[in-house]
């Protein structure tokens, strides 16, 4: 198995609400802010390359969008999925499997493109893997999360055939294959999953948007765009003991500058312990 840190440029979104009811003098200690109170977040995908698989996890926020969309979120940075896959020496066509952790347009946008009038999956060979309880709650959206969830995104990867649903499991991890896992995990949105991978020796958790970033450890530090905060505070607790325990590396999805990160307790409760590249690994 090998892995690679697929990076899709940089975005922009409010630090308020990305740290809900922390005070902007306390999160602004670890995440800088401009003048407009917006913060930088990196759209990083991972690809894993498992035998004859080669599987994508999320697809950053894609370029079929208009200009005006994009004018909100100050997108920046060389790196696209295409040249990041290419770096790792793959294209589009090599890919085998997508696992869309969840379906806001951050996370799934690239996974269709525009060919003239036609939007159609950008990996023409993949299976496309979500679940149903997710699907359906993307696709019958309420009012407070429908802006995340564009029909763009989402309703051309089932009109293509080339979806797939994982069940869901009632002890909330299922099998995926060979050495990766999913975990299911309700706070930020219904039925996200959260890919956890053995490799090396160590176990990967992608950490999708339970975790956006190394400041998001601290319990408190919850997004306001989480449709359950309490139920995020549960999950948060309940994983990072679990992943102190057993030394998880915790990789992160929206962090600017960290990649990964390993944890330890400290009088403040658990927070990271080293930071590092995933290249660090192999």
């Amino acid at each position: 198995m090998q892995l690679y840190s697929i990076n899709t440029g940089y975005f922009k979104l409010d630090g308020g609400a990305m740290f809900g009811v922390v005070p902007k003098q306390i999160w602004s200690k670890l995440q800088s802010a401009d003048e407009k109170n917006l913060c930088n977040w990196a759209l990083r995908c991972l690809l894993i390359e498992d035998g004859n698989k080669l599987i994508l996890v999320d697809t950053g926020v894609g370029d079929k969008q208009d200009e005006r969309f994009f004018g909100h979120y100050y997108l920046s940075g060389t790196e696209t999925l295409e040249s990041s896959l290419k770096k790792a020496g793959f294209g589009f066509s090599d890919i085998t499997d997508v696992i869309l952790t969840h379906l806001h347009f951050d996370h799934c946008g690239g996974a269709i493109k525009r060919e003239g009038e036609k939007l159609v999956p950008t990996f023409s060979n993949a299976v496309y893997w979500s679940n149903e309880k997710h699907w359906q709650w993307a696709t019958e959206p309420n009012e407070r999360e429908k802006a995340s969830f564009l029909k763009e995104n989402i309703l051309p990867v089932a009109a293509s055939g080339q979806l797939q649903m994982i069940d869901v499991p009632e002890n909330g991890i299922a099998g995926f294959s060979g050495d990766i896992k999913l975990r299911f995990v309700n706070g930020h949105t219904d039925s996200m999953m959260l890919p956890q991978i053995s490799f090396n020796g160590r176990t990967i958790v992608y950490m999708a948007d339970l975790l956006p970033s190394v400041s998001h450890i601290p319990l408190p530090y919850i997004m306001a765009y989480d449709m359950f905060p309490l139920t995020t505070l549960a999950e948060k607790k309940s994983f990072l003991t679990e992943a102190l325990e057993n030394n998880y590396t915790l990789f992160f999805e929206h962090d600017a500058v960290h990649e990964c990160c390993n944890l330890q307790l400290t009088e403040k409760g658990i927070r990271q312990r080293e930071t590092f590249d995933l290249t660090n690994l192999r």
